[in-house]
């Protein structure tokens, strides 16, 4: 093992030979746990059970993001296996119905003869809605990975990491990792009995449902280390092997080489077209690409939802505009910043409270309205401000919030808006001033002749990257830029050849003002990634660059 690979390790509390074991070496036998320590999972196996033997009306209800909606696929894909002969699966609309188990999906169960109603990604607070349907002689399993709600645990089946009294070693997995908890249950279970449903199933045959889950874990930016680490780890050699016609017509849309498949190319490529969906259109949209079975619908629905991701950019683009717009028509940029439209899309609020954050280094609380009563929004981290901390303290200006350090979502009155930013910013200081102490700016000073495929391979073992385990940074002191060169379509982004022979390529997408106004021959100092270079046909290794700090 290298110094730089120790260094790495130790930077994240990873220092023991069977800390760094596990870590590097994730094994699927050893660090996916026993679905049957969650608490309550043998109900929920026999009630699933019982309703594939009575071939009983099934609902399957999922949340609208990239954890939701992969769930939706996973379950879907294990019913359909499992010989389901009546189900159906339905995804909220985020615009105008929002998050959790919705009065007009209760209504259709009630009306259609639903026996057993599973919510993924959801419900643990819904309990009234829960209440109603099984008033109405409907059973109902929950599974979620959220906190209860304040109406508390609904009286149901919960399979839940995180329900009070569950011991379950993982609290952090996503709704798709507890989703595929229980389709490892029920396929166990039907094993034992001797169930004709798996006698032409291939063992191990649930591990292809790991692509899913991959997508969700990194998705939802749960913690990567332990269990989630695994099924992170796995759900990507899936990704890069898997049949799926859904995942081949993504790749193909966005020119990813699939086998090549990373961690980035899940966050920054994969997820925002499923997300688009429930933004700007249906989620259906996502659910049935990533549910196709031929290449010639998964290539129509691929097409559609890149459409929808262009729409959803353009929109962004032009609150973005509007909001800079605003901020330019002050005498100084506040501290805090807090700026809303009423006709504002809710589904775009947290993307450009992320540019906003981004753009001027600052937290950044952006809101909407539309129809309702209560204004609601998204914020997000900026100059090393702990969003959720910094909410805590300006509590009294909210109805509801939540979310952890660096993002989060709220809900105000029109009384309270008014003076929210005032507020935020009177408790900036005392935020800043309680907070922890921040995380190191960077994780090792490299020159750029230590930048290679072994340095790059040192890194990629610690992949994936996501919460818990960040994509290491590193400083490059005085470094000779030999040539500067926008490039893009529209020129947004920037490339810079770095050392005197040119050795080094570094870039920057959408790239900020000061590192616009970089030119040859000037010296810079800069905090960077190294990643693979990978697109077109020759390979190499390159900086993608954080910030220009001289």
């Amino acid at each position: 093992m290298t110094e730089l690979l120790k260094k790495l390790l130790a930077l994240r509390g990873i220092t023991t030979e069977e800390d760094i074991e596990t870590f590097l070496f994730p094994d699927y036998a050893k660090h996916v746990l026993d679905p049957m320590l969650l608490s309550d999972m043998d109900k929920v196996v026999a009630r699933i059970i019982k309703a594939l033997r009575d071939e009983e009306k099934i609902k399957v209800f999922t949340d609208f993001d990239a954890d939701g909606i992969p769930s939706a696929v996973l379950m879907n894909d294990a019913l359909t296996k499992l010989g389901a002969k009546d189900f159906s699966i339905s995804i909220p609309h985020r615009n105008t119905e929002g998050f959790g188990l919705n009065e007009r999906v209760v209504d259709e169960c009630i009306d259609n003869g639903v026996k057993l109603l599973i919510t993924i990604d959801c419900g643990m607070g819904d309990a009234t809605r829960i209440d109603r349907a099984m008033a109405a002689g409907i059973d109902v399993i929950v599974i979620d990975h959220h906190q209860e709600g304040e109406e508390g645990a609904p009286k149901c089946i919960v399979v839940n990491p995180n329900k009070i009294g569950d011991e379950y070693p993982n609290k952090s997995l996503c709704g798709a990792g507890v989703a595929y908890k229980v389709v490892q249950a029920v396929i166990a279970q039907l094993r034992v009995d001797n169930d004709p449903r798996v006698a032409e199933i291939p063992f191990g045959w649930e591990k292809w449902l790991l692509d899913m889950v991959g997508i969700a874990t990194l998705s939802d930016m749960v913690a990567l280390v332990g269990e989630n680490r695994a099924l992170a780890h796995y759900g990507l050699m899936v990704l890069r092997k898997s049949p799926r016609p859904g995942i081949r017509a993504l790749c193909d849309r966005a020119r990813i080489r699939q086998r090549y498949l990373t961690d980035d190319d899940v966050v920054f490529t994969i997820t925002p077209r499923i997300n688009a969906a429930s933004r700007m259109d249906e989620p259906e949209a996502a659910f049935r690409l990533l549910a196709a079975t031929t290449m010639q619908e998964a290539d129509l629905l691929a097409e559609h939802l890149e459409g929808v991701n262009n729409s959803r950019k353009g929109a962004v683009a032009s609150m973005t505009k509007e909001i800079n717009a605003m901020l330019a028509s002050r005498e100084e940029i506040p501290s805090v910043v807090v700026v809303g439209n009423t006709h504002w899309r809710p589904g775009l609020l947290g993307l450009a409270a992320t540019k906003v954050a981004e753009t001027y280094n600052r937290p950044a609380f952006v809101w909407g309205q539309g129809e309702s009563t209560m204004i609601k929004g998204s914020c997000r981290s900026g100059g090393g401000v702990d969003i959720m901390l910094l909410m805590t303290e300006a509590k009294e200006c909210f109805v509801e919030y939540g979310g952890h350090k660096h993002s989060g979502g709220f809900s105000t009155t029109v009384q309270h808006i008014v003076r929210l930013e005032e507020s935020l910013s009177g408790a900036l200081d005392r935020a800043v001033a309680i907070a922890q102490e921040e995380e190191p700016e960077h994780d090792a000073e490299l020159a750029l002749s230590d930048v290679n495929y072994t340095m790059h391979t040192d890194v990629q073992r610690m992949a994936p990257f996501g919460a818990g385990n960040k994509k290491p940074i590193f400083l490059f002191k005085d470094c000779l830029v030999s040539n500067a060169e926008p490039f893009g379509k529209e020129k947004q982004h920037t490339r810079l050849t770095l050392g005197e022979n040119g050795a080094v390529s570094a870039i920057q997408f959408f790239s900020d003002e000061k590192l616009k106004g970089v030119r040859a021959g000037e010296t810079v100092s800069l905090l960077a990634h190294i990643e693979e270079d990978a697109f077109g046909k020759r390979r190499g290794i390159r900086l993608r660059i954080v910030d220009i700090l001289s």
